[in-house]
C-alpha cells in the first residue's frame, strides 16, 4: 500500500481568525469570567493561591498527605457527543447563553428555513444530533463566527433536509429548528446539574481535538492521535485525526496499530494500577466464548476502547487489565480500585445520539457508576472526572482555543466529583483531556509527561501536549485543606429525568 497523502489540518480561516480569538482567550482570560462576576474571580485567584503557596493548615484538616497525594484514585467516566450549551448552556455562574430576559437568544443562519434558527429548550430524551467529523468541526465554527451548526447538517433525509416528513417531526424545535440547537436544563437531567451544584462544573473543557469517537479516546490515553505507516515503529506515525480508512482504526481481533507510547506504559514501569472498563458484552481480545451482548448494556465498541489496538499493551503484558463495569462495582465494594480508572459505555448508554437508549440510560449509567465509588471505602481518597468525547454536533458559542495542528476541539460538558472538590465552584480555566494525562503523571509518576526526548519510549508526536502553557491545572479545584466531604447518592433514574 501506498504512503497516503498527508492530511491538510486547517481551513486557512480557521488558522487566521481561529489563532487570534484562541490568542484574546490566553491573554485575556477575565473575559469568560463575566457571567460568574467578581465571586468568580475571586474564587479563582484564591484556587491558584491555595495550590501555589505554602497555607496554614486548617484545624480541620487530617494528618497525612497533601495535596494531590491525598488521591489515590483518579476516575474518568467518559459518555459521548453533547456540547456544554447543549447541556448546561443556562447553568448559573458559567458561560453559557446570551440570555435576554431570563431567555436564552443565540441564533445561526439555517439555510433550510431561509432564516435564522435559535436555541430552544426541550424535553426529548433521544436526540439526531450532527456529523461530529473535522469537517463538520470546521464548518460550525466558521472562522470563529460559530454560527454554521446548521450548514454542517448533510443535505439528507438522515440530518432531515426534508423538516416535513414524519420521521423527523420529534426532532424538531418549535419553530422547525433541527435539534443540534436544543439544550437541556437542570429538569431533564437533574443528576448531572446536582454534581454541578454539590462539586465542580468546568465550563471550558474542550475535546482534544475537533473529531469523531476515536481520536478523542486516543488523546485520552496518549495525547495524541496518529495513523502508523509501521504498526512496529513509534517514529512512523504521523498526526491524523480523521482516521477515515478502515486500515487506520484498529478493530477487535486484528494485530495491533498505533505504535506510539501510551501512559499504560509509564503506568506499568513505575508499577502503578490501572483499569480500563467496558461494557461486560465486550470481546476485546477474541475469540471469546459467551459474548453474546451479555448484559442489557451490550458492548463497547473498539472506537471507545483502544487501548487493544495499543503495541504498548502487548509489550507489557497488560491484556487483564481491559475490565467490565461490573469489575469495576467490585472493586469500589471492596476498597480495590486501582490508581487510575477509565470507564466507558457500551453504546445503548453512551447518550450518542442515533445509537443509544437517550440520555435518561446514560444519566442512569454515570450515577450507579459515581454512587458505587461513593458508597465504597476508597470515597475519601477519590477523584471522579465526568466527561463526553466530542459536541456530537450540537450548537456552542465558545471558540475553541488552537492549541496545535490537531486542536482543541469544540467544548464539551465537564465535571469534577471528589470529597475534596470546591464546593459548587465553576472552574473558568481552559482544560481537556491532557489535563487528566497531566494529573496522572503529577500524582503518580513524579511530573514525567508523554515526552518523547524523555520517556523513554521516543515516537514522533509533534508536541508534548500536557507542557502547553494555555492547559489549566486541575489540582487547582480541589480544597485539600478541609476534611473531607460526605457522599452525595443520587437515584439514577429520579423521576424528572424519566422518558415518556
Amino acid at each position: 500500500m501506498g504512503r497516503p497523502p498527508r492530511l491538510r489540518l486547517f481551513s486557512g480561516d480557521r488558522l487566521r481568525t481561529g489563532s487570534l480569538v484562541a490568542l484574546v482567550v490566553v491573554l485575556f482570560p477575565a473575559a469568560t469570567l463575566a457571567m460568574s462576576g467578581l465571586r468568580g474571580d475571586r474564587q479563582e485567584a484564591e484556587a491558584q493561591a491555595a495550590a501555589r503557596s505554602p497555607a496554614a493548615p486548617s484545624p480541620n484538616a487530617p494528618e497525612g498527605p497533601e495535596g494531590i497525594f491525598k488521591l489515590d484514585h483518579l476516575i474518568f467516566i467518559v459518555q459521548e457527543n453533547r456540547s456544554f450549551d447543549h447541556y448546561f448552556g443556562t447553568y448559573p455562574g458559567a458561560d453559557g447563553f446570551e440570555m435576554v430576559g431570563g431567555v436564552p437568544t443565540n441564533c445561526v443562519p439555517d439555510p433550510v428555513l431561509g432564516r435564522d434558527s435559535c436555541v430552544y429548550h426541550t424535553s426529548m430524551d433521544e436526540f439526531n444530533g450532527g456529523p461530529h467529523s473535522r469537517p463538520s468541526a470546521l464548518t460550525a465554527i466558521n472562522g470563529g463566527a460559530m454560527n454554521g451548526f446548521i450548514d454542517a447538517l448533510p443535505p439528507t433525509p438522515r440530518w432531515c433536509v426534508d423538516r416535513a416528513t414524519p420521521e423527523c417531526a420529534g426532532f424538531l424545535g418549535p419553530e422547525g429548528q433541527p435539534d443540534v440547537m436544543s439544550y437541556l436544563t437542570r429538569r431533564n437531567i437533574p443528576n448531572y446539574w446536582a454534581y454541578a451544584d454539590a462539586f465542580v462544573l468546568q465550563d471550558r473543557m474542550f475535546a482534544p481535538t475537533d473529531g469523531w469517537t476515536l481520536p478523542a479516546h486516543l488523546f485520552l490515553i496518549s495525547g495524541w492521535s496518529a495513523y502508523c505507516y509501521d504498526p512496529g515503529d513509534p517514529m512512523s506515525c504521523i498526526s491524523n485525526v480523521d482516521l477515515e480508512g478502515e486500515h487506520q482504526r484498529f478493530e477487535y481481533g486484528e494485530a495491533p496499530i498505533y505504535a506510539w507510547t501510551d501512559v499504560t506504559w509509564l503506568l506499568d514501569r513505575e508499577g502503578v494500577s490501572w483499569g480500563y472498563y467496558v461494557a461486560p458484552g465486550t470481546c476485546s481480545f477474541p475469540p471469546c466464548h459467551g459474548r453474546a451482548l451479555d448484559g442489557p448494556e451490550g458492548a463497547t465498541a473498539a472506537s471507545k476502547n483502544p487501548l487493544p489496538g495499543f503495541a504498548t499493551l502487548y509489550e507489557t503484558e497488560q491484556q487483564d487489565h481491559i475490565l467490565d463495569h461490573r469489575s469495576f462495582e467490585r472493586s469500589a465494594r471492596h476498597g480495590t480500585l486501582p490508581s487510575v480508572s477509565w470507564v466507558v459505555p457500551s453504546d445503548d448508554v453512551s447518550e450518542h445520539p442515533q445509537s443509544s437508549r437517550g440520555v435518561a440510560a446514560g444519566m442512569a449509567h454515570v450515577t450507579r457508576i459515581v454512587n458505587s465509588v461513593m458508597r465504597g471505602p476508597d470515597w475519601e481518597s477519590s477523584a471522579i472526572f465526568i466527561t463526553w468525547d466530542d459536541w456530537g454536533g450540537f450548537y456552542d458559542h465558545v471558540v475553541p482555543p488552537l492549541a496545535d495542528e490537531n486542536g482543541y476541539g469544540l467544548r464539551v460538558p465537564g465535571l469534577l466529583v471528589s470529597p475534596y472538590a470546591r464546593r459548587g465552584f465553576v472552574d473558568h480555566q481552559t482544560l481537556t483531556f491532557d489535563a487528566y494525562l497531566k494529573l496522572i503523571e503529577d500524582r503518580f509518576l513524579d511530573g514525567q509527561r508523554l515526552d518523547p526526548s524523555t520517556d523513554g519510549r521516543p515516537d514522533a508526536r509533534p508536541v508534548v501536549r500536557e507542557t502547553l502553557p494555555l492547559l489549566g491545572d486541575l489540582a487547582l479545584a480541589f480544597d485539600f485543606d478541609r476534611k473531607p466531604r460526605a457522599p452525595l447518592i443520587l437515584d439514577p433514574t429520579p423521576r424528572a429525568a424519566r422518558p415518556g
